[in-house]
């Protein structure tokens, strides 16, 4: 049976940018919208689609009379778990490692590429105190941002108001931990008290979000301290926003990638010891490799989203950009688990050890995308051999077989949904990016993707997440280039964490970069390996020298 229905989501589409319906739909509307959904009805059915059609497009209007917020999710969760699966279970005590050694530099500026567990060593043995750090990281903040765009507000006062109390603590005996007065920042796209939350673009630039995002609140109650919200592209494309194109430190005549562009950005120069960023589709791994930093995009439900932009609710992810891959854990490690507001959200246990022995683990490669000739190809294949030479059995592997790149319609579809008002109030006109491939434009014309298609996409994507499955159970972990076939828009989809690292450097001097996956909810063990790899090469200790 044709699926007639579908017409009417698609004819709300075909006359949008109206306020009411003033206008019916006639039988030659429906004939052009036959080639959208790829039907071709018959004279009869169309004349006895039509009053149902006009019927529907009033019921639209009364559900475009209820506001929605963009922190409003649909009724339908998505779920990334696959049938059969074994849930991690057992809560192990975390080990991390000891950073006793950690002294003062001769020369303070040194401090700015130190990693958080040294920092924290210094505030522990009170060998520097918090506001001291946090003056220290705000001065840098406001005499490098100006090179490299990449921040949007410095919070001085709340920051000092943090770290002297936990200077104050420190005295009186009380510690709360690796966090404890650490300065960090955090990607404009988190609500912040008393703080503009600009999502990056000129028609919220101005809005302020009387609340703070559970991501901030877990952080400053582990004792961290925020100094300064970053820039981002605008609504988590890019690295475009609308005070101008976020830097990358290595090359500053280019940009940092996106989306999470400021995150990346001021972590590579040492302006911050830490960012929070979020990916969808690419944001936390683009900026990381452009950046040379090390990044988390942690399983899809391990993190709240409480307080942040919504773009994709069945894709957004927040998770980590830090210096070294035990940052990542120790940021993590306060982060993850559950808010009682974020339906999507399991509690789970997170196990890190510092320690692990690459012979008791099977890592998986994808050999067809690593036998192609791309950009970086001889670092990643250097990067296969050094696994090897550490005691790592590579086994080749393939990805499921699925028009991958077909499926980014659920994307489209609901961002498109996440800022309806802005197209239909007309103000995505006042956006920067206003070129094909960006969101004003991408809002618009997945107005016409018909509704069978989306829900159809998802039912192919539980079929996807099955068959990752199966692939995940012959392996612990796999490593894949990070830009190179479908896996970065895959591994979205399906939910699995990943950890992205440098690992090398181009001929121009640029970064590159390595991505490992992980099975779902197991970041301990893929945050473990990407230590271990980073132990070994030592990529991650090199910085931008201009920022030294």
């Amino acid at each position: 049976m044709k699926e007639k229905i579908l017409l009417v989501v698609l004819f709300e589409s075909l006359i949008l940018g109206q306020s009411t319906f003033s206008q019916t739909i006639e039988k030659e509307n429906i004939n052009s919208a036959e080639k959208i959904i790829g039907l071709e009805f018959t004279d009869a059915e169309r004349d006895s689609m039509i009053d149902l059609l006009n019927e529907q497009l009033g019921n639209y209007e009364k559900i475009r009379e209820i506001k929605l917020n963009n922190n409003v999710p649909p009724a339908i969760l998505f779920n990334p778990i696959p049938i059969g699966f074994d849930f991690p279970k057992d809560k192990k005590p975390l080990n991390f490692s000891n950073y006793s050694y950690s002294k003062m530099p001769e020369n303070r500026n040194e401090l700015a590429f130190y990693s958080i567990g040294e920092l924290a060593e210094l505030i522990r043995t009170k060998q520097i105190t918090s506001t001291e750090l946090t003056e220290f990281f705000i001065e840098r903040l406001e005499k490098y941002d100006p090179m490299l765009h990449c921040v949007i507000t410095v919070t001085k006062e709340r920051a000092m108001k943090q770290a002297k109390l936990m200077d104050a603590e420190i005295a009186s005996g009380k510690y709360r931990g690796l966090l404890h007065g650490i300065p960090f920042g955090v990607k404009d796209l988190l609500a912040t008290k008393d703080y503009k939350t600009t999502w990056g673009s000129v028609p919220f630039k101005d809005q302020m979000i009387n609340e703070d995002a559970t991501v901030i609140k877990k952080l400053e109650e582990a004792g961290g301290v925020l100094v300064a919200k970053l820039t981002m592209g605008a609504l988590a494309w890019g690295d475009v926003w609308f005070g101008g194109k976020t830097r990358n430190p290595w090359d500053t005549a280019n940009g940092s990638s996106g989306s999470s562009a400021g995150s990346a950005s001021a972590v590579s120069a040492g302006l911050i010891p830490f960012a929070i960023g979020t990916e969808t589709y690419g944001s936390i791994v683009s900026p990381s490799t452009v950046c040379g930093t090390t990044g988390l995009r942690p399983t899809y439900g391990r993190v709240s989203r409480t307080g942040a932009m919504a773009l994709s609710w069945s894709m957004d992810k927040i998770g980590t950009i830090c210096r070294t891959a035990e940052d990542l854990a120790i940021v993590f490690n306060i982060i993850n688990g559950s808010d009682g507001i974020d339906q999507t959200l399991y509690n789970l246990p997170f196990n890190y050890d510092c320690n692990i022995v690459f012979k008791d683990l099977k890592i998986g490669y994808l050999k067809n995308d690593f036998d192609k000739e791309y950009d970086f190809h001889v670092n990643d294949s250097i990067t296969l051999a050094k696994l090897e030479e550490l005691g790592a059995e590579l086994i080749p592997i393939e990805l499921p077989k699925f028009p991958i790149d077909d499926l980014s319609i659920i994307l489209s579809v609901e961002a498109s949904a996440a800022f309806d008002e802005l197209t239909r109030d007309n103000n995505d006109d006042l956006m920067v990016r206003q070129i094909k491939r960006a969101w004003p434009n991408s809002f618009r014309a997945s107005r016409f993707i018909p509704a069978v298609e989306y829900i159809n996409a998802n039912r192919i994507r539980f079929q996807l997440i099955q068959e990752m499955q199966k692939l995940m159970e012959k392996v612990d972990l796999y490593v894949a280039p990070s830009w190179q076939g479908d896996n970065l828009l895959l591994t979205n989809l399906t939910g699995h964490p990943c950890v992205v690292l440098p690992d090398g450097f181009s001929e121009k001097g640029t970064p590159t970069s390595i991505t490992f996956i992980g099975r779902l909810f197991d970041e301990g063990r893929l945050i473990t390996f990407a230590k271990a790899y980073q132990d070994a090469t030592g990529f991650h200790k090199k910085h931008p020298a201009i920022f030294e």
